[in-house]
């Protein structure tokens, strides 16, 4: 009988965010937009074990106060990868699942969707789209992505892609959403790759996996999410969390 696989879900909580600073501890909908995203996760049955992880002592100091487990790391951690890195120094698990901190409307579902391709041992990162907006497919700051036919993701830009040559208006573009499960194997590999062109010119940290030869499997699933990045996105996001406050 297979043993299980311990699943360590992270969510890497940086208070020094440049485009909207301390974003994980504004409140959206009469919550700090941390606790929306920890409570969500917190609901996947998949998850043995979540935790925050931070270089904050503000966020430390909220995460006590709600009594959700967190964790202090390094303040020069580059990425959430890096972050989650960190966390895999101190703590075992088989897959690392990396949360981010800024999407407040973080559902199960999307946890679930996510650790889909896992079950296949082949799979060593996996992550998970959904169907783009069409007012979002020519913003730079959605990250399409186009996958093969067995999901394996073949790019991630922030460019429309793919290009729709002859104006069809057929082609299903796919917002890439940012959140990672990655096998110990492949975490512990990523501070050691290098970063080449494709990362350096896109800003885009899963693309270190792609240049470097490892595969990246892709789930699409229906349930969009607003990234808080900036004051629109807070206030964008906020009507649809009053309508998951309860009553």
């Amino acid at each position: 009988m297979q043993k299980k696989e311990r699943i360590l879900g992270v969510i890497p909580a940086r208070l020094a965010s440049t485009r909207l600073p301390r974003k994980v501890l504004r409140e959206i909908a009469g919550e700090p937009m941390l606790a929306w995203v920890y409570r969500a996760a917190r609901s996947c049955s998949r998850l043995d074990e979540l935790l925050i992880a931070t270089d904050s002592d503000e966020v430390m100091e909220f995460a006590h106060s709600r009594s959700f487990p967190a964790i202090f790391t390094p303040a020069d951690c580059a990425s959430g990868s890096d972050r989650v890195h960190a966390v895999a120094q101190s703590i075992p698990a088989d897959i690392y699942v990396n949360i981010q901190g800024d999407e407040p409307m973080l559902r199960p579902e999307h946890l679930e969707a996510l650790l889909q391709p896992m079950t296949r041992p082949e799979v060593e990162v996996a992550t998970i789209s959904t169907p783009c907006p069409p007012e979002r497919i020519e913003d730079p700051n959605t990250v399409k992505v186009v996958t093969a036919a067995d999901g394996r993701a073949l790019y991630f830009s922030r460019a429309a892609i793919p290009f729709d040559r002859d104006r069809s208006g057929t082609v299903a573009y796919q917002k890439h959403l940012g959140l990672y499960a990655y096998r110990k194997s492949a975490l512990h590999r990523f501070p050691t790759l290098p970063s080449r062109r494709l990362e350096q010119a896109e800003k885009l940290e899963q693309l270190r996996f792609l240049e470097n030869g490892i595969s990246i499997y892709v789930t699409s699933q229906p349930y969009d999410t607003i990234g808080v990045d900036t004051e629109e996105d807070l206030r964008a996001a906020e009507p649809f969390l009053l309508q998951r406050r309860p009553s």
